[in-house]
């Protein structure tokens, strides 16, 4: 049994200033396995297998109650967060600029002893694939399991450190901002409370490569869930996401999320452009 939710909900309730409603796609039930498979950069989309289906849910304005929410609680906050990186799409600014920028938010955010920032996908909805970059993702899921996220910490550290760090919490976060310059207009990023989702709800799917394989969790639809956004998020603005935690004390420990589209977008909006890092936190 996956234990995503706290021991003592103070979960979020609406009414809250304002809301949407939109389609997100879930898995509707377990009658295919869910399974991923992704082509190499550039080369074209992932294909799913799955049952798939949109489901109009009433996506929550929560800049409203931003000082309400928690990484411990919702599994996500938003946060000011500025950037010397003027080029997200130079890889080395990114590489030596911007992960530096990550870790030192993320330790500033969680209190964590160490942050090891090993992972960052850019996303354009404008000619992603030609272009060597991903699209948006348009379903509701979250980036590691049970059993992929010490996995991973095994792939990235030593097998010394990785036992080490193994047997204290750690936890894996997600760092999403607009790399525009302009308010987002497309694809905002969408996130279930994580107090609202139930273990039932997140369902093991392969991620499969050239040349591994590994796993997510794929959402499964619950009219229960409660979803929010941040409209209009500009550049100087960062949303951390909690996709794991070791420490089964009650605190969240997964999410979910997806991007969608937001009715109240222009009629021709600009292009999506965002980054997502990747970085484990360890806690002496």
């Amino acid at each position: 049994m996956v234990d995503v939710r706290t021991a003592e909900s103070t979960a979020l309730r609406p009414p809250l200033a304002g809301w949407v409603e939109a389609p997100v796609n879930y898995l509707a039930d377990l009658s295919i396995k869910p399974v991923t498979y992704n082509p190499p950069y550039g080369t074209g989309l992932p294909r799913r297998e799955g049952n798939y289906r949109n489901f109009t849910v009433r996506v929550h304005d929560a800049r409203s109650i931003v000082r309400d929410l928690s990484l411990d609680r919702q599994a996500f906050i938003l946060t000011r967060h500025d950037t010397e990186v003027r080029d997200f799409y130079d890889e080395e600014d990114v590489r030596t600029k911007y992960h530096a920028e990550v870790e030192a938010l993320i330790k500033r955010e969680t209190g964590a002893s160490k942050v090891v920032v090993f992972d960052h996908t850019v996303r354009t909805a404008d000619r992603a694939v030609e272009r060597g970059l991903r699209t948006p993702v348009r379903s509701v899921h979250n980036d590691y399991t049970e059993k992929s996220g010490p996995q991973r910490v095994r792939d990235l550290l030593s097998p010394e450190e990785a036992e080490r760090r193994l047997q204290k919490r750690f936890a894996e976060y997600n760092v999403w901002r607009n790399i525009d310059h302009e308010p987002i207009e497309m694809a905002p990023l969408g996130f279930v409370d994580s107090e609202s989702i139930a273990p039932r709800d997140l369902a093991v799917c392969d991620l499969v490569y050239a040349d591994r394989t590994g796993e997510i969790y794929q959402g499964v639809y619950n009219a229960d869930h409660r979803w929010f956004y941040f409209p209009k998020m500009t550049r100087n603005e960062a949303i951390l996401i909690k996709c794991y935690d070791s420490l089964k004390d009650g605190r969240a420990r997964f999410s979910l999320h997806s991007a969608f589209d937001d009715p109240t977008s222009p009629a021709n909006p600009r292009p999506r452009q965002s980054i997502e890092a990747r970085a484990f936190a360890f806690f002496d």
